[in-house]
């Protein structure tokens, strides 16, 4: 036995996941569909990891803004859209101007709101040929030739696509800046196409009781007390993990599945990016601002989106009250609220300085800095009987978290002789 005060557990796994996130979740299916046994150790009070949603004076609030994607091929294999009870976003997305809201939708599917774009001056005819062109293209590419483009900057990429730098600075940048979480357009062209790729076939969606139903939904297909809450692991050891509490389990094979803080504390030798700080404020008030479940953008970029989250769910705001989420680059600092009301209230058209401050969430390590060349394959095996995935593996999505614990599993069985 190692060390003192330590105690050994008798019943062993064949594979330990640390971690109940999208991706230790996802690796953990896999693996026990395989019949390999597996137990997931989590140092939280609840599965999910960064998607989680909490109750809040009858409000559900989820820990950051987040949306659902259905098209994901991850999710569609693994979840159901009845089981979540998804409500959509409307398609597109509204832009405000210096003159005004502009309404930018799929050309391919929209071509009703062209008159609008044009007489707007959002974008011009060039741009709207570029765009239709852009998405037809991504549409049906398939993801591995995507991934195989030589890499460059979203932004050269958008360039290179024949867009006018006037289109880019007044749509992509601050529509973009709320997907990536970074204002200059510098995440890599492959993660941009697979992500529109992922907008253009699928609708973004919340479920009706928060982003938190996703894990759960997951953890729900799991045998029970295959999930094991409150365990946080303090290091890796020669045949197993030892948890905080001085506890060893014995597993043949071990995936961390955590954030980016333990996973490079349990192994060191795993170079983990540097990760984008994302705060969101939650507003009340009597009625909508807007009554429409639509994304709204800033061409001044004073705040990276903003949305009636109860007009997409009526679920998340007690019945008489709307709720407005809106997310801003960084941490919550002194002022940065009440600095934001007045753009809130030119944005929507009413005084913001009447709402009520909810609750703040801000997310230290909400996505990945995914600079080009981005290797969105890679192996997760780190050492004989050591994995590691997440998001920081992959596209900085639920997708590519989720597709990293499938990765992981299918390495670890064929480790396994599986």
């Amino acid at each position: 036995m190692e060390g003192t005060n330590v105690t050994a557990t008798e019943r062993s796994s064949d594979v330990v996941v640390i971690g109940a996130g999208v991706a230790g979740l996802a690796c953990a299916q896999d693996l026990l569909a395989a019949g390999v046994g597996v137990r997931i150790l989590e140092a939280s009070d609840g599965v999910g990891g960064r998607m989680r949603s909490d109750r809040v004076h009858g409000f559900v609030i989820d820990r950051g803004f987040q949306v659902f994607n259905p098209s994901y091929p991850q999710l569609r294999r693994r979840l159901t859209r009845d089981e979540l009870d998804l409500r959509p976003f409307d398609q597109g997305v509204i832009v405000h101007t210096d003159t005004g809201r502009r309404r930018l939708t799929d050309p391919r599917t929209h071509p009703s709101t062209l008159v609008e774009r044009l007489s707007g001056r959002l974008a011009g005819p060039r741009d709207l040929a570029a765009l239709g062109a852009l998405s037809a293209s991504d549409a049906v590419m398939p993801p591995r030739r995507l991934k195989r483009r030589p890499d460059r900057s979203t932004r050269e990429a958008l360039a290179g696509a024949g867009f006018t730098d006037a289109f880019v600075e007044r749509f992509f940048l601050p529509f973009l800046s709320g997907v990536f979480l970074e204002d200059r357009l510098e995440t890599s062209a492959r993660v941009f196409h697979l992500v529109w790729r992922s907008m253009l076939r699928g609708t973004l969606s919340l479920p009706a009781a928060g982003i938190g139903a996703v894990p759960r939904a997951l953890a729900a297909s799991l045998p029970t007390g295959t999930v094991r809450l409150e365990t946080p692991v303090a290091r890796l050891t020669d045949d197993g993990v030892e948890t905080a509490a001085r506890e060893l389990l014995p597993a043949r094979a071990v995936v961390v599945a955590t954030g980016p803080g333990p996973a490079g504390t349990l192994l060191p030798e795993v170079t983990v990016p540097a990760y984008r700080v994302v705060t969101t404020y939650y507003h009340t008030m009597s009625a909508p601002p807007l009554n429409e479940p639509t994304l709204v953008v800033d061409t001044r970029r004073r705040f990276l989106n903003t949305c009636v989250l109860s007009e997409v769910a009526a679920s998340y705001a007690p019945s008489g009250r709307a709720l407005v989420a809106t997310s801003v680059l960084g941490t919550d600092t002194e002022g940065r609220e009440r600095a934001l009301r007045p753009a809130l209230s030119e944005v929507y058209g009413t005084d913001a300085d009447r709402w009520d401050l909810l609750t703040v969430r801000t997310v230290p390590d909400a996505l990945p800095a995914m600079a080009p060349p981005q290797h969105l394959s890679r192996t997760t095996r780190v050492a004989p009987g050591r994995y590691v995935c997440g998001d920081h593996r992959a596209t900085g999505s639920v997708q590519g978290a989720m597709a990293s614990g499938a990765r992981a599993a299918r390495e670890v069985l064929r480790d396994l002789g599986r």
